[in-house]
C-alpha cells in the first residue's frame, strides 16, 4: 500500500499522496481534491488556490535548542508571537527548523508542510498543535503531503483520522496562548 520507493534520513517508509488518498479512501473518508500551482506561503494560496471552501491553514514546523520538535497548525491569517507560544508550550526558544528535519521526520519538502505529514513520524517525535479556530471550523484544507494539492475534509473526521493513527493533538488558543483540550 505504502510508497516503497522513497525513505527519509532514518531509512523509514515515507508515504506520499498517493498513498494518502488511497488511505483515507480506503476508510470511507470523503474529501474533496484540488490541483493547483505550487503554493509555498500564504499569499501564494490566497492568490492562486481559486475557490476552495473551509478553513485554510499555515503550518509551522518548529524546533528548540534540545532538538525538540513542534507542528502547529494555525488558521493562515492568525498571527503568532513564537515567543510567547514557546513559553506557553514550555519549549524554551522555538525557531523554524531546518529542510534536513522536516525531511527527516516528517518526509516531506518545504511548503508542503501538513498535519498529514506526522503520518510519517513514525516514532512521534513532532508533537502537534492545533489551534482553536480551526478545530472548531466544519471543514478544513491542508496539502496532501505535496504543495500542488489541496484536500479538503471535514474537521471531524480530521481528527478522528489523526486520533485513530495514534497522534495526539494539543488544540491551542492563540487568544490566550494556552492549551484549551488534548485528543
Amino acid at each position: 500500500m505504502y510508497n516503497q520507493n522513497y525513505f527519509n534520513l532514518n531509512y523509514e517508509f515515507v508515504i506520499n499522496k498517493s498513498d494518502l488518498l488511497k488511505i483515507l479512501n480506503h476508510k470511507g473518508i470523503k474529501f474533496n481534491k484540488y490541483e493547483h500551482e505550487p503554493l509555498y506561503a500564504v499569499e501564494d494560496s490566497s492568490i492562486k488556490r481559486g475557490n476552495i471552501q473551509g478553513e485554510h491553514t499555515k503550518n509551522l514546523f518548529l524546533k528548540n535548542k534540545k532538538n525538540f520538535f513542534y507542528l502547529f497548525s494555525c488558521e493562515e491569517n492568525s498571527v503568532v508571537d513564537l515567543r510567547r507560544f514557546s513559553k506557553s508550550v514550555s519549549a524554551g526558544n522555538l525557531s523554524f527548523a531546518r529542510e534536513e528535519y522536516l525531511i527527516k521526520y516528517l518526509g516531506v519538502k518545504p511548503g508542503s508542510v501538513s498535519p498529514y505529514a506526522l503520518l510519517n513520524d513514525i516514532d512521534n517525535k513532532v508533537d502537534f498543535y492545533l489551534e482553536d479556530k480551526v478545530y472548531n471550523s466544519k471543514n478544513i484544507n491542508f496539502h496532501p503531503l505535496i504543495n500542488t494539492s489541496t484536500i479538503t475534509i471535514q474537521t471531524r473526521d480530521f481528527l478522528d483520522f489523526m486520533i485513530e493513527k495514534k497522534k495526539k493533538i494539543n488544540i491551542f488558543s492563540l487568544e490566550n496562548y494556552k492549551i484549551i483540550k488534548i485528543l
